[in-house]
Parts: C-alpha cells; structure tokens; sequence
C-alpha cells in the first residue's frame, strides 16, 4: 500500500472515539461536583476527600471484573462506573454524617464517633449495597434480548460493588481519623501562632514602648 494512503475512523466509529476521548474530562467533572456539593453540605474542605476516597476502589473493581469476563471498557462500562460513583460514596455519607453529628452534638473524640458510626450505619449500608448489587445480577448474567449490550454495566456494577463495599468499612474510618488528627494539629499550630504573635505585640507595650 502507498505512503500515501491514511486510515482513519468515520461515521459511527468516529462518533464513539470522539465521546471516549471526552470521558477522563466527564469524570473529573463529576468528582469536583461531588466535591463542591460536600464542601457546602459539610462545611469543610477536608470531610469530602475523605468520603471521594472511596471512588478509585469502586473504579478498580469494575475494570478487574470487566477484565476476568473479558469485556472492554466500552461507553457502556463508562456509564457504569460513574453510575458506582454515586452509589458507593453514601457508605463514606452515612459514616461520616453519623460520625460528625455524634462529634457536634454527644461530645465525643473521633475515635469513638467513627466507632459508633460504624456500628449504627452497618445494616443500612449493608441494605443498599446488597440492594444494589443484587439489582446489577440479572444485567450481569445477560439474558434476554439485547443482553451483549447490557451485560458490561451489569459486571461492572457487581465488581465496583463488591471490591468497594470490602474495603470501604476499613478504610473509611482510617482516612476519618487521619484528617481528624491532622485537622487537629492544624488547629492546634494555629492558636500558637496567633498566641506568639499576641506575646511580639504585648512586649514592647510592656516595655513602655
């Protein structure tokens, strides 16, 4: 074949290329609008990166599972994982709101918060998750008509499901407490250093100045 001659993608494969190339953009979007919305709702900058923590192990698992059946990541698979974004995040909510309400309103330190939250939102995100998952059984077995198109959201789903829903009720908790500690030792190296500029500004007056 000539130097010349070039290939290239037309019609409807070059519709489907130009709308995967804009996925990364479509993802990121979504997580700074999930980020921007927990910022208000929580008033803080730190309590939604703890819950966006728990993201990347639903994405992990949806590409492991579309890779053991052999599947693509396809725009099916796509709208799956941003589907898993907005229902793996609730387990990181209803842990993190419990805790932050046990923390504002009980008086307890992190640590027991966390505990408690764990202990109390167990069943409820149990009932989701298996809710959710169970949901997904039927698109990831792939019966029916049209099931070859349907079949990678339904895998995606179970995978995302599965590997999140496993590491979450670890990890959740940890990052809880690794930005509560932190935020506390910010807090606490700021009011020394409001305390020495305080001590700079009284001593000259001391001093008769």
């Amino acid at each position: 074949m000539p130097s010349s001659v070039q290939g290239s993608f037309q019609g409807t494969a070059q519709m489907f290329r130009d709308s995967m190339s804009n996925m990364p953009l479509l993802l990121l979007a979504a997580v700074v609008a999930v980020y921007v919305v927990l910022g208000m709702l929580y008033e803080s900058l730190i309590h939604p990166v703890t819950i966006i923590t728990t993201l990347p192990s639903a994405g992990v698992g949806a590409l492991l599972a579309l890779i053991a059946t052999g599947y693509d990541l396809s725009l099916i698979s796509v709208i799956a994982i941003i589907l898993l974004m907005g229902i793996v995040k609730k387990n990181a909510i209803m842990m993190i709101d419990f805790a932050l309400d046990a923390e504002r309103h009980e008086g307890i330190s992190p640590q027991e918060a966390i505990y408690k939250a764990c202990v109390t939102r167990f069943r409820p995100i149990m009932m989701t998750t298996m809710a959710a998952l169970l949901g997904s059984v039927p698109l990831a077995i792939g019966l029916g008509t049209g099931s070859e198109l349907r079949k990678p959201l339904g895998i995606a789903v179970v995978g995302g499901l599965l590997l999140s829903q496993t590491l979450t009720l670890y990890t959740t908790p940890v990052i809880y407490l690794t930005f509560e500690n932190l935020g506390q030792r910010f807090k606490a190296w700021r009011k020394r250093r409001r305390a020495a500029a305080g001590n700079r500004i009284m001593e000259p007056e001391s001093l008769g100045l």
